[in-house]
């Protein structure tokens, strides 16, 4: 599979994604509504997979579609952001570049954006600071700030990043001890960690029914923070609501064991934040995107 060659494709791809249609895609990007048809057609026979269903309305994506269009916007916004860098001409920025990002944030999301920023902006110094609570961006003089759960009310602009779930863990030495709960009931038998977000009566989300459930767990143990919380969990004291991508690779170890699978916390909101009313540097919308990709990333 020649990847220079399937360039094209994946942009042709994306628009007709974005518009749902392929005339629109046709009229976007200047050419003929065949020969977009037919170039959909050549990737989706270069991969082997469907990833548009045609209707009287448009086009549907398909789960495969999914997924590879939100590498392809991603590709889109690289290409944009190249050309927009050359039209400008303008001088490289530099200098200090402060963020504040959640704990498990950094790993495999802000770290790898960072790195990446820094091939493309070489003079910029990343100041990487990490909490959980709310940093005010002028009063601890930062430049962006990633925060996780209901925003304040400020002038800062916020920009979405993802929605992240929480779900039931414990070790499978706890649950060898303790036994697996198979119900809500079971549940409220065993040993419940609670965070500070999650101890109050928790709405839980049937993935099946898509239905909502409330339910009230009495905790034996609580923190205010998310290391501590995944590390008591793994120390076998109990069960907890852990962040999906935070527990997903603990998970695929054998550290943790997914509970009552079929259900989740209701979703709850990770926001991008900065001070620029208008258009802000590129850099920093660069920056964004990256953040955006490395979590997909890390979630597929």
């Amino acid at each position: 599979m020649n990847a220079i060659k399937l360039a094209p494709l994946l942009l042709i791809f994306a628009e007709v994604a974005k518009q749902r249609s392929f005339t629109g895609a046709a009229k976007k990007l200047g050419l003929s509504k065949s020969a977009i048809s037919q170039q959909v057609k050549r990737l989706e026979s270069e991969v082997d997979m469907q990833l548009l269903v045609r209707n009287t309305r448009g086009v549907v994506l398909t789960q495969l579609g999914e997924t590879l269009l939100l590498r392809s916007e991603l590709l889109s916004e690289q290409l944009a952001n190249a050309v927009s860098d050359v039209k400008k001409i303008k001088s490289q920025p530099s200098g200090q570049f402060r963020m504040s990002v959640p704990p498990f944030f950094e790993r495999n999301i802000i770290v790898p954006a960072i790195r990446q920023l820094c091939i493309e902006y070489p003079l910029i110094e990343p100041e990487l600071i990490i909490t959980s609570k709310w940093q005010d961006l002028i009063e601890h003089e930062l430049d962006v700030a990633i925060f996780g759960g209901r925003l304040k009310d400020s002038n800062y602009r916020a920009q979405h990043i993802c929605k992240v779930k929480d779900i039931f863990c414990a070790t499978a030495n706890y649950i060898q001890r303790h036994g697996t709960p198979q119900t809500f009931r079971e549940l409220q038998q065993h040993k419940y960690i609670a965070s500070n977000w999650q101890k109050e009566e928790i709405t839980l989300i049937n993935t099946q029914q898509k239905t909502e459930q409330h339910l009230l767990l009495e905790y034996y143990a609580q923190t205010n923070n998310l290391p501590t919380l995944l590390e008591m969990t793994l120390a076998d004291m109990g069960i907890a609501l852990i962040p999906e991508f935070v527990s997903k690779q603990a998970i695929s170890r054998g550290n943790l064991v997914h509970l009552l699978p079929n259900y989740h916390c209701r979703p709850w909101d990770f926001y991008f934040l900065h001070r620029y009313q208008s258009s802000k540097p590129a850099y920093v919308e660069r920056f964004y995107q990256l953040v955006k990709y490395y979590f997909v990333m890390a979630n597929s």
